[in-house]
Protein backbone atom coordinates (compact mmCIF):
# COMPACT_ATOMS: atom_id res chain seq x y z
CA UNK A 1 0.00 0.00 0.00
CA UNK A 2 2.85 2.38 0.84
CA UNK A 3 4.56 1.82 -2.52
CA UNK A 4 1.23 2.34 -4.28
CA UNK A 5 0.70 5.72 -2.59
CA UNK A 6 4.29 6.88 -3.20
CA UNK A 7 3.99 6.13 -6.92
CA UNK A 8 0.76 8.11 -7.10
CA UNK A 9 2.38 11.07 -5.29
CA UNK A 10 5.37 11.05 -7.65
CA UNK A 11 3.01 11.21 -10.62
CA UNK A 12 1.79 14.60 -9.38
CA UNK A 13 5.12 16.39 -9.84
CA UNK A 14 5.40 16.33 -13.67
CA UNK A 15 1.71 17.21 -14.00
CA UNK A 16 2.06 20.33 -11.84
CA UNK A 17 5.27 21.34 -13.64
CA UNK A 18 3.62 20.90 -17.03
CA UNK A 19 0.51 22.89 -16.07
CA UNK A 20 2.55 25.75 -14.57
CA UNK A 21 4.86 25.90 -17.61
CA UNK A 22 1.96 25.90 -20.07
CA UNK A 23 0.12 28.59 -18.08
CA UNK A 24 3.23 30.79 -18.04
CA UNK A 25 3.57 30.38 -21.80
CA UNK A 26 -0.08 31.26 -22.46
CA UNK A 27 0.04 34.31 -20.18
CA UNK A 28 3.19 35.52 -21.95
CA UNK A 29 1.27 35.48 -25.24
CA UNK A 30 -1.46 37.67 -23.75
CA UNK A 31 -0.91 41.31 -24.76
CA UNK A 32 -0.45 43.96 -22.09
CA UNK A 33 -0.09 43.53 -18.36
CA UNK A 34 -1.07 45.09 -15.06
CA UNK A 35 2.10 47.19 -14.80
CA UNK A 36 1.98 48.08 -18.48
CA UNK A 37 -1.42 49.71 -17.90
CA UNK A 38 0.17 51.92 -15.23
CA UNK A 39 2.15 53.68 -17.97
CA UNK A 40 -1.11 55.31 -19.02
CA UNK A 41 -1.43 56.92 -15.58
CA UNK A 42 0.16 60.41 -15.68
CA UNK A 43 0.61 60.36 -11.88
CA UNK A 44 3.04 57.43 -12.11
CA UNK A 45 6.43 58.13 -13.62
CA UNK A 46 7.94 55.79 -16.23
CA UNK A 47 10.90 55.23 -13.89
CA UNK A 48 8.55 53.88 -11.20
CA UNK A 49 6.96 51.46 -13.65
CA UNK A 50 10.36 50.26 -14.86
CA UNK A 51 11.50 49.76 -11.26
CA UNK A 52 8.41 47.65 -10.50
CA UNK A 53 8.92 45.61 -13.67
CA UNK A 54 12.49 44.86 -12.61
CA UNK A 55 11.44 44.09 -9.02
CA UNK A 56 9.00 41.40 -10.12
CA UNK A 57 11.24 40.21 -13.02
CA UNK A 58 8.54 41.15 -15.53
CA UNK A 59 11.14 42.80 -17.77
CA UNK A 60 12.68 39.39 -18.51
CA UNK A 61 11.59 36.65 -20.96
CA UNK A 62 8.77 34.40 -19.80
CA UNK A 63 10.99 31.35 -19.32
CA UNK A 64 13.30 33.34 -17.03
CA UNK A 65 10.25 34.53 -15.06
CA UNK A 66 9.15 30.90 -14.82
CA UNK A 67 12.41 29.78 -13.22
CA UNK A 68 12.27 32.67 -10.74
CA UNK A 69 8.70 31.65 -9.89
CA UNK A 70 9.66 27.98 -9.59
CA UNK A 71 12.51 28.81 -7.23
CA UNK A 72 10.21 30.86 -4.99
CA UNK A 73 7.46 28.21 -4.99
CA UNK A 74 10.00 25.59 -3.88
CA UNK A 75 10.42 27.65 -0.69
CA UNK A 76 6.67 28.08 -0.20
CA UNK A 77 6.54 31.63 -1.59
CA UNK A 78 3.90 32.11 -4.32
CA UNK A 79 4.93 35.70 -4.89
CA UNK A 80 3.07 38.98 -4.57
CA UNK A 81 -0.25 39.99 -6.06
CA UNK A 82 0.23 43.33 -7.77
CA UNK A 83 -3.52 43.79 -8.12
CA UNK A 84 -4.48 43.10 -4.48
CA UNK A 85 -1.16 44.35 -3.06
CA UNK A 86 -0.85 41.44 -0.62
CA UNK A 87 1.00 38.15 -0.50
CA UNK A 88 -0.31 35.74 -3.14
CA UNK A 89 0.18 32.90 -0.67
CA UNK A 90 -2.23 34.41 1.88
CA UNK A 91 -4.73 35.36 -0.81
CA UNK A 92 -4.76 31.95 -2.50
CA UNK A 93 -4.93 30.11 0.83
CA UNK A 94 -8.13 31.98 1.77
CA UNK A 95 -9.72 31.53 -1.66
CA UNK A 96 -8.60 27.89 -1.92
CA UNK A 97 -10.30 27.13 1.40
CA UNK A 98 -13.57 28.63 0.13
CA UNK A 99 -13.41 26.54 -3.05
CA UNK A 100 -12.57 23.43 -1.06
CA UNK A 101 -15.53 23.97 1.30
CA UNK A 102 -17.88 24.52 -1.65
CA UNK A 103 -16.59 21.48 -3.58
CA UNK A 104 -16.49 19.25 -0.49
CA UNK A 105 -20.09 19.86 0.54
CA UNK A 106 -21.27 19.66 -3.08
CA UNK A 107 -19.52 16.27 -3.37
CA UNK A 108 -21.08 15.02 -0.12
CA UNK A 109 -24.57 16.16 -1.14
CA UNK A 110 -24.26 14.74 -4.67
CA UNK A 111 -22.99 11.31 -3.60
CA UNK A 112 -25.32 10.97 -0.60
CA UNK A 113 -28.31 11.58 -2.87
CA UNK A 114 -27.13 9.97 -6.11
CA UNK A 115 -25.91 6.61 -4.78
CA UNK A 116 -29.13 5.70 -2.86
CA UNK A 117 -31.26 6.88 -5.80
CA UNK A 118 -29.18 4.79 -8.20
CA UNK A 119 -29.56 1.72 -5.99
CA UNK A 120 -33.30 2.34 -5.63
CA UNK A 121 -33.72 2.70 -9.38
CA UNK A 122 -31.73 -0.48 -10.10
CA UNK A 123 -33.62 -2.56 -7.54
CA UNK A 124 -36.93 -1.30 -8.98
CA UNK A 125 -35.92 -1.55 -12.64
CA UNK A 126 -38.58 -0.38 -15.17
CA UNK A 127 -40.90 0.74 -12.38
CA UNK A 128 -42.32 4.23 -11.90
CA UNK A 129 -39.48 4.92 -9.45
CA UNK A 130 -36.89 3.98 -12.07
CA UNK A 131 -38.53 6.18 -14.70
CA UNK A 132 -38.73 9.11 -12.29
CA UNK A 133 -35.05 8.77 -11.38
CA UNK A 134 -34.13 8.54 -15.06
CA UNK A 135 -36.10 11.70 -15.79
CA UNK A 136 -34.31 13.55 -12.98
CA UNK A 137 -30.95 12.28 -14.25
CA UNK A 138 -31.55 13.35 -17.84
CA UNK A 139 -32.85 16.73 -16.68
CA UNK A 140 -29.75 17.23 -14.54
CA UNK A 141 -27.44 16.32 -17.41
CA UNK A 142 -29.28 18.60 -19.84
CA UNK A 143 -29.49 21.82 -17.83
CA UNK A 144 -26.19 23.77 -17.85
CA UNK A 145 -24.75 25.00 -14.56
CA UNK A 146 -24.89 28.63 -15.65
CA UNK A 147 -28.66 28.36 -16.11
CA UNK A 148 -29.10 26.59 -12.76
CA UNK A 149 -27.08 29.30 -11.03
CA UNK A 150 -29.16 32.06 -12.62
CA UNK A 151 -32.40 30.28 -11.69
CA UNK A 152 -31.14 29.89 -8.11
CA UNK A 153 -30.40 33.62 -7.89
CA UNK A 154 -33.86 34.44 -9.27
CA UNK A 155 -35.41 32.11 -6.69
CA UNK A 156 -33.42 33.74 -3.88
CA UNK A 157 -34.43 37.22 -5.05
CA UNK A 158 -38.10 36.28 -5.39
CA UNK A 159 -38.49 34.49 -2.06
CA UNK A 160 -35.87 36.15 0.13
CA UNK A 161 -35.14 32.78 1.70
CA UNK A 162 -31.46 32.80 0.74
CA UNK A 163 -28.80 35.49 0.30
CA UNK A 164 -28.11 36.70 -3.24
CA UNK A 165 -24.44 35.84 -3.60
CA UNK A 166 -21.42 36.25 -1.40
CA UNK A 167 -20.07 34.12 1.45
CA UNK A 168 -21.14 36.21 4.45
CA UNK A 169 -23.51 38.97 5.47
CA UNK A 170 -22.70 42.67 5.78
CA UNK A 171 -22.79 42.48 9.61
CA UNK A 172 -20.63 39.34 9.78
CA UNK A 173 -17.86 40.96 11.86
CA UNK A 174 -20.38 41.97 14.54
CA UNK A 175 -21.85 38.47 14.95
CA UNK A 176 -21.12 35.91 17.64
CA UNK A 177 -19.24 32.71 16.63
CA UNK A 178 -22.50 30.74 16.47
CA UNK A 179 -24.17 33.41 14.35
CA UNK A 180 -21.15 33.52 12.06
CA UNK A 181 -21.36 29.75 11.53
CA UNK A 182 -25.03 29.84 10.59
CA UNK A 183 -24.53 32.91 8.42
CA UNK A 184 -21.79 31.16 6.42
CA UNK A 185 -23.90 27.99 6.19
CA UNK A 186 -26.89 30.01 4.96
CA UNK A 187 -24.79 31.58 2.19
CA UNK A 188 -23.41 28.14 1.27
CA UNK A 189 -26.75 26.39 0.63
CA UNK A 190 -27.58 27.61 -2.88
CA UNK A 191 -24.05 27.35 -4.37
CA UNK A 192 -23.73 23.81 -2.99
CA UNK A 193 -27.09 22.70 -4.39
CA UNK A 194 -26.36 24.19 -7.82
CA UNK A 195 -22.91 22.62 -7.96
CA UNK A 196 -24.12 19.24 -6.65
CA UNK A 197 -26.91 19.06 -9.23
CA UNK A 198 -24.37 19.02 -12.06
CA UNK A 199 -22.69 15.78 -10.93
CA UNK A 200 -25.62 14.12 -9.14
CA UNK A 201 -27.28 12.97 -12.37
CA UNK A 202 -24.19 11.28 -13.81
CA UNK A 203 -23.33 9.49 -10.55
CA UNK A 204 -26.91 8.22 -10.19
CA UNK A 205 -26.99 6.83 -13.74
CA UNK A 206 -23.59 5.18 -13.26
CA UNK A 207 -24.65 3.60 -9.95
CA UNK A 208 -27.83 2.22 -11.52
CA UNK A 209 -25.95 0.78 -14.50
CA UNK A 210 -23.21 -0.79 -12.35
CA UNK A 211 -25.66 -2.44 -9.97
CA UNK A 212 -27.82 -3.81 -12.79
CA UNK A 213 -24.74 -5.38 -14.40
CA UNK A 214 -23.64 -6.85 -11.07
CA UNK A 215 -27.07 -8.31 -10.31
CA UNK A 216 -26.78 -10.36 -13.55
CA UNK A 217 -23.48 -11.94 -12.43
CA UNK A 218 -23.28 -15.68 -11.78
CA UNK A 219 -22.25 -15.36 -8.13
CA UNK A 220 -25.37 -13.28 -7.46
CA UNK A 221 -27.51 -15.94 -9.13
CA UNK A 222 -25.78 -18.57 -6.98
CA UNK A 223 -26.45 -16.56 -3.82
CA UNK A 224 -30.13 -16.34 -4.72
CA UNK A 225 -30.22 -20.08 -5.45
CA UNK A 226 -28.98 -20.74 -1.92
CA UNK A 227 -32.11 -19.03 -0.62
CA UNK A 228 -30.42 -15.94 0.80
CA UNK A 229 -32.72 -12.95 1.41
CA UNK A 230 -32.85 -10.53 -1.52
CA UNK A 231 -31.69 -7.63 0.64
CA UNK A 232 -28.65 -9.64 1.78
CA UNK A 233 -27.82 -10.55 -1.82
CA UNK A 234 -28.01 -6.93 -2.98
CA UNK A 235 -26.27 -5.14 -0.13
CA UNK A 236 -23.77 -7.81 0.91
CA UNK A 237 -22.76 -9.41 -2.39
CA UNK A 238 -23.66 -7.07 -5.26
CA UNK A 239 -23.33 -3.55 -3.89
CA UNK A 240 -19.63 -3.54 -3.05
CA UNK A 241 -18.65 -4.81 -6.49
CA UNK A 242 -21.00 -2.30 -8.09
CA UNK A 243 -19.46 0.61 -6.16
CA UNK A 244 -15.86 -0.23 -7.14
CA UNK A 245 -16.18 1.13 -10.71
CA UNK A 246 -17.93 4.17 -9.29
CA UNK A 247 -14.86 5.05 -7.23
CA UNK A 248 -12.84 5.39 -10.43
CA UNK A 249 -15.04 8.27 -11.58
CA UNK A 250 -14.64 10.10 -8.27
CA UNK A 251 -11.69 12.04 -9.65
CA UNK A 252 -13.60 12.88 -12.83
CA UNK A 253 -16.61 14.05 -10.83
CA UNK A 254 -14.31 16.28 -8.78
CA UNK A 255 -12.90 17.69 -12.03
CA UNK A 256 -16.45 18.50 -13.09
CA UNK A 257 -17.14 20.12 -9.73
CA UNK A 258 -14.04 22.31 -10.00
CA UNK A 259 -14.86 23.43 -13.52
CA UNK A 260 -18.43 24.04 -12.40
CA UNK A 261 -17.14 25.93 -9.36
CA UNK A 262 -15.51 28.46 -11.68
CA UNK A 263 -18.94 29.20 -13.17
CA UNK A 264 -20.91 29.07 -9.92
CA UNK A 265 -18.41 31.21 -8.02
CA UNK A 266 -18.50 33.97 -10.62
CA UNK A 267 -22.27 34.03 -11.04
CA UNK A 268 -23.11 33.68 -7.35
CA UNK A 269 -20.22 35.90 -6.15
CA UNK A 270 -18.67 33.14 -4.06
CA UNK A 271 -15.10 34.25 -3.15
CA UNK A 272 -13.30 31.12 -4.27
CA UNK A 273 -10.36 30.20 -6.46
CA UNK A 274 -12.39 30.30 -9.68
CA UNK A 275 -13.53 33.86 -9.08
CA UNK A 276 -9.99 34.85 -8.11
CA UNK A 277 -8.61 33.40 -11.37
CA UNK A 278 -11.07 35.40 -13.48
CA UNK A 279 -10.36 38.59 -11.52
CA UNK A 280 -6.60 38.09 -11.83
CA UNK A 281 -6.82 37.40 -15.57
CA UNK A 282 -9.04 40.46 -16.12
CA UNK A 283 -6.50 42.62 -14.28
CA UNK A 284 -3.58 40.94 -16.15
CA UNK A 285 -2.04 39.85 -12.84
CA UNK A 286 -0.16 37.03 -14.57
CA UNK A 287 1.62 35.60 -11.52
CA UNK A 288 -1.64 35.33 -9.61
CA UNK A 289 -3.25 33.60 -12.60
CA UNK A 290 -0.46 31.00 -12.64
CA UNK A 291 -0.70 30.49 -8.88
CA UNK A 292 -4.48 30.05 -9.05
CA UNK A 293 -4.35 27.57 -11.95
CA UNK A 294 -1.61 25.52 -10.28
CA UNK A 295 -3.52 25.36 -6.98
CA UNK A 296 -6.73 24.36 -8.79
CA UNK A 297 -4.76 21.61 -10.53
CA UNK A 298 -3.31 20.48 -7.20
CA UNK A 299 -6.83 20.29 -5.77
CA UNK A 300 -7.92 18.19 -8.74
CA UNK A 301 -4.92 15.87 -8.37
CA UNK A 302 -5.68 15.52 -4.66
CA UNK A 303 -9.19 14.39 -5.57
CA UNK A 304 -7.81 11.75 -7.92
CA UNK A 305 -5.37 10.68 -5.21
CA UNK A 306 -8.24 10.17 -2.77
CA UNK A 307 -10.08 8.18 -5.44
CA UNK A 308 -7.00 5.95 -5.88
CA UNK A 309 -6.81 5.36 -2.13
CA UNK A 310 -10.50 4.45 -1.93
CA UNK A 311 -10.21 2.11 -4.90
CA UNK A 312 -7.12 0.40 -3.48
CA UNK A 313 -8.86 0.02 -0.11
CA UNK A 314 -12.01 -1.47 -1.63
CA UNK A 315 -10.24 -3.74 -4.14
CA UNK A 316 -7.00 -5.43 -2.93
CA UNK A 317 -6.27 -6.52 -6.53
CA UNK A 318 -5.32 -2.92 -7.34
CA UNK A 319 -2.63 -2.94 -4.64
CA UNK A 320 -1.29 -6.30 -5.80
CA UNK A 321 -0.93 -5.07 -9.39
CA UNK A 322 1.18 -2.17 -8.19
Amino acid sequence: MGTFLIKRLLHMIPILLGVSLLTFLLMSLTPGGYLQSLKQNPQISPETVERLLAKFHLDKPWYVQYFYWLRNVATGDFGYSIQYKISATDLITARLWNTFVLSFFATVVAWCIAVPLGIWAAVNKDSLVDRACSFVAFAGLSIPEILLALLALMFAAATGWFPIGGAQGSLYDLMSPTEKFWNRAHHLVLPVLVLAASSLAGIMRQMRSNLLDTLRAEYVTAARAKGLPEGWVIYKHALRNAINPLLTIFGYSLAGLLSGAFIVENIMAWPGLGRLTIEAYTAKDSMLVVDSVVMATALLIAGNFVADILLAWSDPRIRLKE
